[in-house]
């Protein structure tokens, strides 16, 4: 069978001279090809993003790396179909008509408009059939194998207890260092070495407004040294949550990615809130454990069926 993938690559390229490539296999997993036109429909959304960086150079690489990590994730996508397949595992038509008739009211399209956004992010039908064989592979070859006890519950409820999870603001002040929006890989190094002068002075002594108003770009805060006022829990981005309520009063963190380049953060204050008991939190964390025991045994699965697959991947 793998011959027959190797052939079609023999027949992507021009048999005689003046043949023009229609189309060609950038990987071979198995017994199955990943074409060229696959992966540009895949990285179709992305384009626009990458077409706003002004540097070519950079452009190129930028586009090449993304290239590159969606052929990585399409090749694990397709071993996972061939494992579901393996299993005979299958998805009925009246799941795969629920899909799209739940993706069209959550997103409040009709038919041709959700054919006009799956072109534009090249999706097809076959891409959903194939996502929920996936998910049903995930939730009867992997998910069986996760076991969450009382027991590991209560040793992440006396874990978060410890880390004082039960932070409920901080009031807190930032050092900004701007990065242009499309950053080479030179600026966000240097930016990233100016983040850190700035930490350095700060646990060598410094007052931490003395060094914002030195060498922050926030121009709103910059004057006040770097006072932004109390953060609240659940009002941060899923990036930013965990690290600032997980400060400590006086602690100094950074440099951390946001919206206009780099940020130092300190913290001058903190409310706390009482932790809820034990048997109030017990269910919850053990979903959360369960999710993250769930995604690590995914990986590890996934690198398992790489070392078992026969892959040749032909990008250039």
């Amino acid at each position: 069978m793998r011959a027959i993938a190797l052939c079609l690559l023999a027949l992507t390229a021009p048999a005689l001279a003046g043949k023009q490539v229609v189309d060609r296999v950038v990987a071979v997993v198995n017994e199955a090809v990943i074409l060229q036109s696959e992966l540009e429909g895949r990285l179709a959304a992305l384009e626009s993003a990458v077409a706003q960086i002004p540097d070519p150079a950079e452009r190129e690489r930028r586009r090449n790396q993304l290239a590159a990590q969606m052929l990585d994730q399409m090749i694990a996508d397709e071993l996972i179909v061939q494992a579901a397949n393996e299993a005979k595992l299958t998805v009925e038509q009246s799941e795969l008509q629920a899909t799209i008739d739940y993706i069209k009211q959550k997103n409040n399209l009709d038919d041709k408009q959700l054919a006009e956004a799956m072109k534009a992010e090249g999706v097809t039908f076959e891409t959903f059939k194939k996502d929920l064989l996936r998910q049903r592979a995930i939730a009867q070859l992997v998910a069986p194998k996760i076991h969450v006890t009382d027991e590991d519950a209560l040793a992440r409820y006396n874990e978060l207890t410890r880390r004082a999870i039960n932070v409920e603001a901080v009031r807190a002040s930032q050092i900004l260092i701007k990065v242009p929006q499309h950053a080479t890989e030179q600026q966000l190094a240097d930016a990233k070495a100016r983040a850190t002068r700035a930490i350095d002075r700060v646990n060598a002594g410094e007052a931490f407004a003395d060094v914002a108003k030195d060498v922050s770009e926030d121009l709103t805060t910059k004057a006040t040294g770097g006072e932004i006022g109390w953060l609240e829990a659940g009002t941060l981005s899923e990036s930013w949550e965990p690290i600032v309520m997980g400060m400590q009063v006086g602690s100094v963190r950074g440099p951390v990615a946001g919206p206009d380049g780099l940020y130092v953060l300190y913290a001058s204050e903190i409310k706390k809130t009482a932790i809820q008991p034990f048997k109030e939190m017990k269910e919850k964390l053990k979903r959360e454990l369960q999710d993250q025991q769930l995604e690590k045994a995914r990986q590890a699965w996934i690198a398992e069926l790489r070392k078992r697959a026969y892959i040749d991947i032909k990008l250039r």
